[in-house]
């Protein structure tokens, strides 16, 4: 993050305190990170995410899900579905989630994110190495399939305007660090895919000389 150089119209620059990302990674024993999951409704995005977490979670890793749903509860409430508002709606969760990195957490986001300008956006946020997008492609009728909450049903009743995939259109990733195939892969493969992954890119070690931090490995037995 660049000190002094956010709000200076307001006189607003940032305070750098006397704990240093380093020293929470220490603390951790891993680096702070996002993975970000992308994809259509019903993808799978969250089901996968939510594993992760427990996966990491018995790994010993600091580590929280920002699930598209449950952050228009509250931070996000106020805003629509709308091309603005989408857009609003991810550039508050990438600060939120460069807040997490600087903490030295590794933060799982569950957006359908649809515009590849806003996850470009949110990527530069974050210091290069430590943003993992993940595309959970699915074809659009497994998703419509699987609809657990009738919303494509009304999306091509026309009864849900701006709907991803049927009436607003998704950018998939033109590079993105990991693609996982959820009609193919179980939530659980999807998962181990992402922490090898994390552990290639050295997210899952300390910050001093590389040594593993929390017992990571992708052969850690299947969450029940």
């Amino acid at each position: 993050m660049g000190e002094g150089t956010i709000g200076e119209k307001n006189n607003v620059t940032w305070f750098k305190g006397l704990v240093s990302r380093e020293d929470r990674e220490r603390l951790h024993r891993h680096r702070g990170a996002v993975v970000w999951f992308t994809g259509l409704s019903a993808s799978g995005k969250s089901t996968i995410a939510h594993r992760l977490e427990q996966v990491l979670h018995r790994m010993g890793c600091s580590t929280y899900v920002f699930d598209g749903d449950n952050v228009r509860h509250g931070l996000c409430a106020d805003l629509g579905f709308s091309g603005d508002d989408r857009s609003e709606n991810i550039r508050r969760i990438g600060e939120m989630v460069r807040l997490f990195v600087d903490a030295g957490i590794i933060a799982v986001t569950a957006f359908i994110s649809p515009f590849r300008s806003d996850r470009d956006r949110v990527r530069a946020l974050v210091d290069p190495g430590r943003f993992f997008e993940v595309f959970v492609d699915c074809p659009l009728e497994v998703c419509a399939g699987r609809d657990p909450k009738g919303i494509y049903v009304k999306a091509r009743e026309g009864k849900i305007r701006n709907f991803t995939g049927i009436s607003s259109p998704y950018e998939a990733p033109e590079a993105p660090e990991l693609v996982v195939r959820s009609d193919r892969q179980t939530s659980e493969e999807a998962a181990l895919s992402v922490v090898k992954l994390l552990e290639e890119a050295g997210i899952l070690s300390t910050p001093a000389d590389g040594v593993p931090g929390c017992p990571c490995s992708s052969s850690f037995p299947p969450a029940r």
